[in-house]
């Protein structure tokens, strides 16, 4: 629903890169805080290049707001979400150097 009084139009700056030293790409919106729940819609964004090739660029995008029950329920998950990446153990110093030593052992 591009249009609705929550979206917003605005440049985004693009850095895409594929080389043998790094593999990512950003779209940076220009000139505003995402807050949580939005979303950005980068229009006319590249979708391929070549190996060994870095791509920056600016394109058009529109930001669409969360309403603040869709932003409030946004951050409460991601507090329940995080908990899944700790992973936290305790055992004697021995047996910690052992598996150290000798990895899927």
């Amino acid at each position: 629903m591009i249009g609705s009084i929550r979206d917003i139009e605005l440049l985004c700056s693009i850095d895409i890169e594929q080389t043998p030293e790094s593999l990512h790409a950003h779209a940076i919106p220009e000139d505003v805080e995402i807050r949580p729940g939005d979303v950005v819609i980068v229009h006319d964004m590249p979708t391929a290049i070549g190996f060994g090739t870095r791509l920056t660029c600016a394109r058009r995008a529109t930001l669409r707001r969360a309403g603040p029950i869709e932003r409030w329920w946004v951050e409460f998950r991601s507090i329940l979400e995080i908990t899944e990446l700790y992973e936290v153990g305790f055992m004697p110093l021995a047996e910690a150097e052992a598996a150290i030593a000798a990895p899927g052992a």
